[in-house]
């Protein structure tokens, strides 16, 4: 038993000093996930390339799960070093991280975004919507007469008269991302519960607990429905931009930041009366925020040059605080950015 830890051990060190030796010759940080994250990481990057002696970081997006799928490959030169994400990693994630060698993760909160429904500016008036406005439109069942049925509108119309009578077309975010969660559970489902759809799901779900029959019905909230009312947009939202602009009557989600640098494109809707901004989004009034988040491996820290560096500049109160040019940008600022600057300067990770 002794002499088989004893080359564990020794193969550990070995490969240890392998990769050492061998990311030595890849000075870049490497750097993929979140479309959402994106644009800030990437303001980050460049600015950390010319006010400091280190290469600029590579950024790429991707989505939240392709990048911590990718994250979780392993570690080493030919593995990237942070994930960028729009959502927490899952706890499915960090084991498929542990079994493929990454056991060491820094999670660093960056922020706060919101994400937004947003149609043409010239086109009909989508002004004000609440999560029940969504699911009925979006669901693949609704509750219709007290009976849950495949969902039968086809104009917003049809089921809020308040609501525009055009045919429905949406752009929702595809299942690889991040705000695609989001989505899902402070709309899809708070809108399902609304409309009293969970109750009936929940009467006709199968388990064998209690639980198990909840899990059932929120799978079911958040269905979509499958006639091409509803489109999964893969890519970041440029492309669901490019949809808007080819539909008057088409609504997208996007990130609060996207939105507020389009306005001159778009016109964004209140969610339950709050309409999205920095401010609404900081006292937590406006219902669709999330955190925002990227992943260090800690074992690529003093290995691939200027990795804890540029974590720590990207938090720093300069960049990212309250005055700095992500906040311009839409990030908005997180009020416990002291505590993420000192967890990253003692490289604390994540507990299993």
């Amino acid at each position: 038993m002794k002499f088989t830890t004893l080359v564990s051990a020794t193969a550990l060190a070995v490969a240890s000093t392998a990769f050492v030796g061998a990311a030595q010759a890849r000075d870049q940080v490497q750097i993929a996930g979140s479309s959402t994250v994106l644009p800030y990481a990437s303001i980050v990057a460049e600015a950390f390339g010319e006010n400091t002696d280190f290469p600029t970081p590579v950024v790429e997006s991707g989505g939240s799960s392709a990048g911590l799928k990718k994250f979780c490959t392993g570690v080493g030169e030919n593995t990237i070093d942070i994930a960028n994400a729009s959502r927490k990693i899952k706890a499915k994630e960090i084991k498929a991280c542990a079994e493929a060698g990454v056991k060491d993760i820094i999670e660093v909160r960056i922020g706060y975004d919101g994400i937004v429904f947003a149609s043409q500016k010239d086109g009909p008036a989508f002004t004000a919507f609440v999560p029940a406005d969504l699911f009925n439109a979006l669901g693949a069942k609704v509750l219709k007469d007290g009976e849950l049925v495949d969902n039968p509108y086809n104009q917003w119309a049809d089921f809020n008269g308040d609501l525009p009578a055009v045919d429905i077309a949406a752009f929702i975010p595809g299942t690889k991302h991040g705000t695609r969660e989001v989505f899902e559970e402070k709309v899809l489902l708070a809108g399902c519960e609304a409309t009293g759809a969970f109750e009936k799901f929940l009467e006709v779900a199968e388990g064998d607990s209690d639980k198990a029959k909840k899990k059932a019905a929120e799978k079911a909230c958040m269905a979509v429905r499958t006639d091409g009312k509803s489109v999964d947009i893969d890519g970041d939202y440029t492309e669901t931009l490019a949809r808007i602009d080819s539909n008057p009557n088409g609504v997208g989600v996007f990130g609060l930041a996207f939105y507020e640098n389009n306005t001159d494109k778009l016109k964004v809707a209140t969610m339950s009366g709050v309409a999205p901004s920095t401010e609404t989004i900081a006292s937590g009034d406006y219902p669709v925020s999330r955190p925002l988040f990227f992943y260090i491996k800690k074992a690529h820290i003093g290995v691939i040059p200027g990795l804890k560096e540029y974590a720590q500049f990207f938090v720093s109160d300069e960049i990212a605080g309250a005055e700095g040019p992500l906040a311009q940008y839409g990030l908005v600022a997180d009020p416990e950015l002291a505590a993420t600057q000192a967890s990253i300067e003692a490289e604390e990770v994540m507990g299993n």
